[in-house]
């Protein structure tokens, strides 16, 4: 497997929730994540400040063993997922090559993308 240092985790992993009652599916950044209450992950950047909470609609809710689940189309009625923003950055630089054989032609550029780590503080089904 890669190296620790090599890896880019944007999901801090489910090790970091403490109460594994409930999990839902939610959707921001164009991407959907798995949570549970007491996690926390790194997803695209928002437009909010340190401290401040917020609100995100759940596409799926469900309890821990799957006996009682809801799935919304596209999401769950009066379901809400609720999150504090913990901190806004940069992730690692990934290096940008392009290359063309036989014409001189090389660039080499940089990119961080920017996240925003949350912690989901509680699951309304």
């Amino acid at each position: 497997m890669f190296p620790a240092s090599k890896r880019i985790d944007y999901v801090d992993g489910p090790s970091t929730a403490t109460n594994k009652s409930m999990f839902a599916i939610i959707q921001t950044g164009g991407k959907q994540y798995l949570v549970q209450e007491g996690q926390e992950l790194k997803v695209e950047k928002l437009e909010k400040s340190d401290g401040e909470s917020i609100e995100l609609e759940a596409l799926l809710v469900s309890d821990d063993e799957g006996a009682n689940t809801k799935i919304g189309a596209p999401t769950v009625a009066g379901a809400k997922v609720t999150a504090t923003v913990m901190e806004t950055g940069k992730g690692k630089k990934v290096m940008v090559v392009k290359y063309k054989p036989k014409s001189r032609y090389r660039r080499k550029n940089g990119h961080r993308q920017p996240f925003t780590k949350i912690k989901i503080e509680k699951i309304v089904a």
